[in-house]
């Protein structure tokens, strides 16, 4: 970039943070999110839109869920009175039916998932390690069949699989303040309560054997000035689109879709 290595977005994470100590209260992005993985599979997308949010805490991170939960039941409704037409369009071709969501969140913890799936035995459970695409979709099946909803919260997701700035759970390290949304049985967002104190962050840093660059210093500086406890999700439009339509394929969701074998047009 003008003599200097960049690299195009993958997140805004960091970016949304330092607007939180910022004083900022509340921050949103709606812009594009470039990710270099060879994942070829029906819901990844090397572009894509991502919707982002971060929000100061009072209490507690639920907070954090109970907004992600409003603006969900929001987006859809308004999506069937506003957009009926269009929709009817689409179902025409490709038929689903609304995502059936609760009044309010439904949350389910690790520890939970891990006994629906014992119990049910189709898929073993994960212990601390993350989520298999088959063990999502079995878990969204026994969660449907348990709760009746299609949009549900899974808590609690075990430290080892989150980024470095996810806040520990204060009852077990093992686990943290993080949560993943489900549609379908599918992921659509990820989120969690984020470290705010630097010395903290520096630990966690050092401990996922994380480099400290430029930017991660910047971030970190950031923090000593005052944070409040945060967090926040990202999600992906374009799977958004896709679970909510009960596509088959993310790339229908996509005007001009981008993965591992192909780039243009």
């Amino acid at each position: 970039y003008f003599g200097t290595p960049a690299c195009l977005a993958q997140s805004p994470q960091l970016y949304k943070q330092m607007a939180i100590a910022s004083d900022f209260d509340r921050v949103f992005e709606v812009g594009p999110v470039f990710r270099a993985e060879n994942s070829n599979t029906r819901r990844h997308l090397c572009e894509f839109v991502g919707l982002d949010m971060e929000m100061s805490l009072g209490y507690h991170y639920d907070e954090v869920i109970e907004v992600l939960h409003a603006m969900f039941v929001h987006i859809f409704d308004g999506l069937e009175t506003r957009c009926a037409p269009e929709l009817a369009a689409v179902r025409a071709q490709f038929p689903s039916d609304k995502p059936r969501c609760a009044e309010r969140p439904t949350v389910v913890h690790w520890e939970e998932a891990e006994e629906m799936l014992a119990e049910d035995g189709a898929e073993a459970p994960p212990g601390l390690s993350d989520l298999s695409t088959a063990q999502e979709r079995r878990l969204g099946e026994l969660v449907a069949a348990k709760y009746g909803v299609d949009l549900y919260f899974l808590d609690r997701f075990p430290a080892a699989a989150r980024p470095f700035y996810t806040m520990p759970a204060p009852d077990d390290p093992d686990y943290s303040n993080s949560y993943d949304i489900f549609l379908r049985g599918e992921e659509i967002c990820s989120g969690a309560q984020r470290i705010h104190d630097p010395s903290m962050l520096e630990e966690a840093i050092a401990a996922k054997g994380v480099a400290v660059g430029p930017a991660l210093s910047t971030y970190i500086e950031s923090m000593r000035y005052g944070m409040p406890p945060h967090g926040g999700a990202g999600i992906g439009l374009e799977r958004l689109v896709f679970l909510y339509l009960n596509l088959d394929n993310v790339r229908k969701a996509s005007m001009f879709p981008r993965d591992p074998n192909r780039c243009s047009p």
